[in-house]
């Protein structure tokens, strides 16, 4: 920022007739008019080393002083940042706000901030902010989800931050893929029936119209689909749950050129991913844990079949059939490794405390023997 000589003459003139609290009190109004807010968070300090007698000009640890003096000193550099960050963000320039307010560990203003954003001209700095930085990161998602697409968003789900809001992020990228199927099924639909068809069901879009499955057709990057499917596993949301069944459906539709083999037990990803998400909907329940027992019970390799079914088993309640798959296939697995819940935890919701002592025991786990024992 160019700053005019008289400015200079103005400081050096306060300084002359009031003293120095007279030329701290013009540079903050100065820096303030100018919203030159670093430059007002620096003279703030100065102003406070310049009250508690400590240099103007200060260069040395904090550690070194006397405890009385650092504590006031740290308490003037809290609310220089708090008054800094807030005037960037009162100017909307949250990504410059936001190292003050991680100064003084406190995100909750620029949470508060970027959760009223839509649309911003530094919306990749806010992103970084709230996604990079933690500060939101389901809002950051949702941000990056709208501005670079799908398969941006799902590169980043990859490496989601915060466990309490990542099945909300798993959602919104569910919701996206779902909305982009739609809209281009509509459009083909109407391009050859000469109306666009009413409604916003995969499955009833394409009841009726395999002419939309040609060889080489495809309406949303299968890419897309194989990624997003599977985080349906683990939703509670009945609507959410069916969604994913319709991306199942058109999924079964596609030719050959689009039908992937995956790991077991999803060979036949998506009509294998959908019998798991009818039995998660209260469809066909037992037709469901027959389908991935017969799996496991074929002996496919791994212990990927066996954690499905214990995944699955235990999201239907039926915990001692959990337990019973759990210690027949995986009792030597590590369960820091298992995509199921572990032995220990399915006995506590069975309330199978003579199961978990039994295994503990076998085990050397003297602390699970010990919540078994106390348990019963």
């Amino acid at each position: 920022m160019e700053i005019n000589n008289d400015t200079f003459d103005l400081i050096d003139q306060a300084a002359r007739q009031g003293g120095a609290q007279s030329a701290l009190d013009l540079l903050l109004i100065i820096s303030r008019k100018d919203k030159n807010y670093p430059l007002l968070f620096e003279a703030r300090l100065m102003q406070a080393r310049h009250r508690i007698g400590l240099p103007l000009i200060f260069n040395a640890s904090l550690d070194d002083l006397p405890e009385e003096q650092r504590q006031t000193y740290e308490q003037a550099m809290k609310e220089a940042a708090r008054e800094t960050g807030n005037l960037f963000l009162a100017d909307g320039d949250i990504p410059r706000a936001w190292p003050y307010f991680r100064a003084i560990g406190d995100p909750a203003p620029v949470a508060a901030a970027i959760e009223k954003i839509d649309q911003h001209d530094q919306l990749d700095g806010i992103i970084e902010v709230a996604f990079g930085q933690g500060v939101h990161p389901l809002k950051g998602f949702e941000l990056l989800l709208k501005a670079h697409g799908i398969c941006r968003a799902i590169t980043f789900f990859e490496q989601y931050p915060d466990p309490k809001t990542r099945e909300q992020c798993a959602l919104l990228l569910l919701r996206a893929l779902h909305a982009e199927l739609v809209d281009n099924l509509k459009h083909a639909i109407s391009r050859t029936e000469g109306q666009q068809p009413a409604g916003t069901s995969v499955s009833v879009l394409i009841r009726g119209r395999d002419w939309l499955f040609g060889d080489f057709d495809y309406y949303v990057d299968t890419a897309h689909l194989t990624a997003i499917i599977p985080l349906a596993l683990d939703f509670t949301d009945p609507e959410a749950l069916q969604l994913a069944l319709e991306l199942c459906d058109y999924g079964a539709h596609l030719s050959s050129q689009f039908q992937y083999r995956t790991d077991p037990p999803f060979e036949d990803f998506y009509n294998d991913h959908a019998v798991f998400l009818k039995a998660l909907l209260g469809c066909d329940t037992d037709a469901a844990v027959a389908h991935f027992r017969k799996k496991v019970s074929d002996g496919a390799p791994g212990t990927g079949p066996a954690q499905i079914l214990v995944l699955l088993l235990t999201r239907l309640k039926r915990y001692r059939e959990a337990i019973k798959v759990s210690l027949e296939y995986l009792g030597d697995q590590n369960p820091n490794q298992l995509a199921c819940i572990a032995i220990p935890q399915l006995c506590q919701l069975a309330g199978d405390y003579d199961s978990l002592r039994e295994v503990a025991r076998r085990r050397g786990d003297m602390l699970n023997f010990t919540a078994a024992t106390i348990g019963k």
